[in-house]
């Protein structure tokens, strides 16, 4: 009689999570809901993700009670929603893998793989991460290559891991649209977003704070970097290389619509551009507290500054190369407004054939205000050619022309009125009963 129980017992098991449909539209079309219990507590479940996958269809929600054991493929998957229910959260012990694959939706998922990374997407597109972490893997939390864009949505974490928070590659897209709380990228043995040849994208309530061995954002080979504080202020914090490094045309942006962009305390410096890469600041970016000089511009690189940004307290007396914004190499720093001080050493140090462009900027409290070996110039509205400087100034201007004439506009907030229908509906319909 026991035979008998467990084999139907386990058809049921089988059979039942596959047939369980449920009507989602007025169009008729409805989902597939199957059901996993890694636990072994529900008998008409199925016993892991792995086990579920070959039933699976397009559309299908597969809702996970783990903690489940397993490393998990999807290769060549469309319109796949796999996690837990909604408002809980499902441990993986092991790697999810994402594959030549569309429109897949993870939630809920805690991953944590021993043995290398957390998440991979390679090649595929339209993936959300929606309320997952994927912390204290022995390679990095989230690694994207191959041409795939990823958004990590409502809320999310990358800590704790031996390679790196994030790494983007091979002209690839991550979007944290962190609506539902914070996006927390912290505490990494190496960088917390590394990027090459890729774009990366926030709309605020992003935390990159004390990654070890690397920078906060490591941004390379041209990528675009977009940081956006909206939903709450962006904040790179404790990094111990430093806030941000620039390199290969990279470029970064950081916008703010209400809350502030934080860059504090990084190490030696806070945002350094380099190689022939920008960095803009748009109202209020606060960089304060470094080591060395809060933006640090090298080899054919610029630094445009408008609206309310501040510069405060960078640099050291023991360091001869200590400024707010350091200036190097065929560079250029392009300033309109904003303040630049309690700086050691002057507000801004201009070297080897650079310039400074700058005009209603407060200086105060800095060891002078701007400074410039014999080949670096400036034009500002503190003096003219032929006028004697004023106090701290130490720059020679070459014309009388004034500076460049510029109006800059506040940035539209961008539409992800997508991602969060895509929320929304995992809301409304992954509910247990």
């Amino acid at each position: 009689m026991n035979t008998c129980w467990s084999l139907w017992a386990k058809a049921v098991r089988l059979v039942i999570p596959g047939i369980l449909f449920f009507l989602v539209g007025p169009s008729g079309l409805r989902a597939q809901f199957l059901i996993v219990d890694c636990s072994g507590t529900n008998l008409y479940a199925y016993p892991s993700i792995n086990a579920a996958l070959p039933n699976a269809g397009p559309g299908a929600f597969i809702l996970v009670t783990g903690p489940c054991t397993e490393n998990v493929l999807l290769f060549g998957r469309s319109a796949l929603n796999l996690g837990a229910f909604f408002g809980q959260t499902a441990t993986i012990n092991g790697t999810i893998s994402i594959g030549n694959s569309d429109n897949i939706f993870l939630y809920g998922l805690n991953v944590t793989n021993p043995s290398g990374n957390g998440i991979s997407v390679n090649s595929s597109r339209s993936i959300a991460l929606d309320s997952c972490t994927s912390n204290g893997n022995a390679g990095v939390g989230l690694n994207v290559g191959g041409m795939s864009d990823v958004t990590v949505l409502a809320t999310g974490a990358f800590d704790n891991n031996a390679g790196g928070g994030i790494n983007i590659t091979g002209n690839s897209i991550v979007n944290l649209i962190a609506f539902a709380g914070l996006a927390d990228i912290s505490n990494n043995r190496g960088p917390g977003i590394f990027a090459s040849q890729a774009n990366v994208f926030t709309l605020g309530n992003t935390n990159v704070s004390n990654n070890v061995s690397g920078f906060g954002l490591d941004l390379r080979g041209g990528t675009h970097a977009q940081m956006l504080a909206i939903f709450g202020p962006n904040s790179l914090t404790g990094n111990q290389s430093g806030g941000a490094s620039l390199q290969e045309t990279a470029e970064i942006s950081f916008f703010s619509i209400g809350p502030p962009n934080l860059i504090q305390s990084n190490g030696p410096v806070g945002v350094s551009a380099g190689l022939g890469s920008q960095a803009t600041f748009f109202n209020d970016a606060q960089i304060t507290d470094h080591s060395g000089a809060g933006i640090d511009l090298y080899g054919n690189s610029q630094a445009y500054l408008f609206g309310t940004s501040q510069v405060l307290r960078n640099g050291s007396a023991t360091d001869a190369r200590s400024a707010g914004i350091r200036v190097d190499g065929n560079s250029e720093a392009f300033l309109r407004g904003g303040q630049v001080s309690g700086n050691a050493g002057p507000g801004m140090l201009v070297l080897v054939n650079s310039s400074a462009d700058f005009s209603g900027v407060s200086f105060s409290g800095n060891n002078g205000v701007i400074s410039c070996d014999s080949s670096s110039t400036m034009v500002s509205d503190l003096a003219g050619p032929s006028s004697t400087p004023p106090a701290g100034v130490s720059c020679r201007t070459p014309h009388g022309l004034g500076g460049r004439q510029i109006t800059k506009t506040q940035p539209a907030v961008p539409d992800w009125s997508a991602q969060k229908a895509q929320h929304d509906s995992y809301a409304k319909l992954a509910v247990k009963h």
